[in-house]
């Protein structure tokens, strides 16, 4: 593999490089040797690839931002971490990267998003979708589905998986599979330019779909146990959490109840070139 020049200026900047996605992202820029900048909060913390430049990249600090994002073409956007203030935060960083030049936005919203969705994070997705509309910035929405690799952490400890999501179904996606269209579409902007694409697995399933798929994977019974949406709040409450966190933690089940989180999408396979992946592959990849 050819090496980057040392001389080469990175015109894709990369957030969330510490995380499990925007880290996935990085590396496959770098495996096809392109020139990227790493932001990050803080720069050591971000990996050592290739072709890359660690920057600081703060989403709550405009000023660092707008610097670290000068002479950038295209950004991967992915979500700060969940709090009171995130809609905030993302606003801070469209507008820090609007003013820096940036040509193209790529940003990881979710399935459905929607002012009114039942899973309340999806609103704020919805609500950053529209400033960046509002930005005039170029862009590009990857709107995922609930992650695969966060099924198995939905299991409590005695096997069991409860919430209110009824017999609705989600269409769980991978975050290789994210990652594979992210890059995607980083490498050809211009061809996805305003273009929105529902990422999902290649089933749609119900929790006690996916409770036996998990069972298999992880080599114990796990089952799916309905709650009310009284008893889903009661039992959650001990935990001692915010009331935007409960709400959250809630509504990803009312969300797949409601059927928000249904139906299944080509754009993996069809951006990708390969079929999107089950969720017993990801649960065995993962080493259950």
């Amino acid at each position: 593999m050819s090496q980057v020049s040392e001389t080469s200026v990175p015109t894709i900047a990369v957030t969330g490089s510490t995380g499990r996605l925007g880290g996935r992202v990085a590396r496959r820029l770098a495996e096809r040797d392109v020139p990227q900048k790493l932001l990050a909060r803080n720069p050591a913390r971000a990996p050592r690839l290739p072709g890359s430049v660690a920057v600081r990249g703060d989403y709550a600090d405009q000023d660092a931002v707008r610097e670290a994002l000068a002479g950038t073409h295209t950004v991967f956007m992915v979500s700060a971490s969940e709090s009171a203030d995130r809609l905030t935060q993302h606003k801070t960083f469209v507008d820090a990267a609007a003013e820096a030049g940036v040509g193209h936005l790529v940003y990881v919203s979710f399935y459905g998003a929607a002012p009114d969705a039942t899973f309340t994070l999806a609103r704020d997705h919805f609500h950053t979708e529209q400033h960046i509309r509002a930005s005039g910035l170029a862009y590009t929405f990857l709107r995922d589905n609930f992650y695969a690799e966060f099924v198995p952490d939905l299991v409590g400890e005695d096997g069991v998986i409860r919430g209110p999501a009824g017999h609705g179904r989600a269409a769980f996606v991978g975050q290789d599979d994210i990652a594979d269209v992210a890059a995607a579409v980083l490498l050809r902007p211009d061809d996805h330019a305003g273009r929105a694409y529902d990422l999902t697995g290649p089933e749609s399933l119900t929790l006690d779909e996916a409770a036996v798929i998990l069972s298999e994977q992880l080599g114990h019974t796990v089952t799916y146990q309905q709650e009310t949406v009284e008893e889903a709040y009661a039992s959650r409450t001990s935990y001692g959490a915010p009331m935007w966190q409960l709400d959250a933690w809630v509504s990803t089940y009312t969300a797949i109840a409601s059927g928000e989180l249904d139906g299944v999408s080509d754009a993996v396979p069809r951006l990708t070139g390969h079929p999107a992946t089950p969720l017993a592959e990801v649960v065995r990849s993962a080493g259950g």
